[in-house]
């Protein structure tokens, strides 16, 4: 099978690639070629592709699968108007370019995957949500992946659509972890305001595997999300990865100094989903990290 993928040097794009670098050959796009090809030294040649634009690619390919990644990082920088354009455009425009050459029929892939995220959904506060839920909470997040979605949707008369409804992807020093993880380290970290908000998780592992069982399931199309069954409060986690370094989670992390750093982006953290994969579950798929201490205990073994 033949794979192209954008937002393949990414967090899970790479773990992907890496992951399943036997299985399936890959042509990825990409603006950095040079880094791409240093990331992925480790993979052969006749395996893997890069190319920096879409009408770059081989008429001699033939392109199975597509699992469209690409996305400018949410929470990096404020969200000012600029930038909100660079979050829109780096989703929006790309996704349309890809249903736009299917439509054309210039690449005919058996499946369709296109990233999405929990914040789809808003802040929705402790209930249980998942793929059956419509009542999104109008705010920038759910804005973005609603327009996500809908362009991807327009793929489904020619081939199988599969939505990624993502949410926090933990692995050690890297993604959501990478950033949270040093203040816990050093006894510093804690909740975040009273830490009811819920965290809708999952480990990197099961994130990729997910994907491959939903690439290789022709029966599967529509919305999934790919977070564990057990998603926790903000308290309960940040408990657990305190105690991942022997430390405890005393210090809380004020609500109000948090929109001061973080501005319009604090949303994302002060308020929460409660998200279930229930139609990952229904399929069958069989997570390897069911509950939080189980992924920890994977992600810290050495510490």
């Amino acid at each position: 099978m033949h794979i192209l993928i954008t937002g393949g040097t990414g967090f899970i794009g790479q773990a992907f690639i890496n992951t399943f670098q036997g299985d399936y050959d890959f042509t990825v796009l990409t603006r950095g070629i040079t880094n791409a090809q240093r990331i992925f030294s480790n993979i052969n040649n006749n395996q893997i592709k890069f190319i920096s634009d879409l009408s770059e690619l081989s008429n001699s390919i033939h392109i199975d699968a597509i699992i469209n990644l690409a996305g400018s990082p949410i929470m990096d920088k404020m969200w000012s108007a600029k930038h909100k354009h660079i979050l829109e455009a780096s989703r929006w425009e790309l996704t349309q370019q890809l249903v736009d050459l299917i439509s054309a029929k210039t690449l005919s892939p058996a499946v369709f995957i296109s990233g999405s995220a929990i914040g789809v959904y808003g802040r929705q506060g402790d209930s249980r949500i998942d793929e059956k839920h419509t009542e999104h909470h109008p705010e920038y997040s759910s804005h973005l992946c609603e327009h996500w979605e809908e362009i991807a949707r327009a793929a489904c008369p020619l081939t199988r659509t599969v939505i990624l409804r993502t949410g926090i992807v933990l692995d050690k020093s890297k993604g959501a972890l990478q950033k949270m993880e040093l203040p816990f380290k050093l006894g510093l970290g804690g909740p975040i305001g009273k830490g009811q908000q819920y965290m809708s998780w999952i480990h990197i592992a099961d994130m990729v595997a997910a994907i491959n069982y939903l690439l290789q399931n022709d029966t599967l199309h529509g919305a999934f999300n790919l977070t564990a069954p057990n998603p926790v409060t903000n308290r309960e986690f940040s408990n657990q990865l305190a105690g991942c370094f022997g430390k405890k989670a005393r210090f809380t992390t004020p609500t109000l100094l948090l929109r001061m750093l973080l501005g319009e982006r604090a949303d994302l953290i002060i308020y929460g989903q409660r998200v279930l994969p229930s139609r990952l579950l229904e399929a069958g798929f069989t997570f390897h990290s069911d509950s939080l201490d189980q992924a920890f205990s994977v992600i810290y073994a050495d510490e």
